[in-house]
């Protein structure tokens, strides 16, 4: 995205070899749906996020989609090897109290 605000001569990108697998959660809230009359509309929404037509947007903002054929839509983006947090950190709640509670691993490279 920066290379198409800015140009190409402006920015140098570097891709890490490893990232991690960002998968922001989404969810129905039932509660609201129902008390909002909302809930076929939301169950649709999720439906098309995931669908091809909805991953081809997404990679046309700029984000890895999770489809890969959906990412022919999108910026050329560069192979990765992907990791999951409860693949190497053991899950967000432990990769939370180890690197970002206070004195976890954050804290202590913040101080250097």
């Amino acid at each position: 995205m920066a290379l198409n605000k800015f140009g190409n001569d402006r920015f140098e990108i570097v891709y890490p070899s490893t990232s991690i697998l960002a998968e922001p959660p989404v969810a129905l809230v039932d509660k609201v749906a129902d008390r909002h009359g909302t809930r076929a509309v939301a169950e649709a929404y999720l439906e098309y996020l995931y669908s091809g037509q909805g991953q081809e947007i997404v990679a046309r903002h700029y984000f890895r989609p999770r489809l890969a054929a959906a990412a022919k839509t999108g910026p050329d983006f560069p192979q990765l090897k992907l990791f999951t947090v409860d693949a190497v950190f053991g899950g967000w709640q432990k990769a939370q109290k180890t690197h970002f509670d206070d004195g976890g691993t954050f804290d202590q490279i913040y101080r250097h």
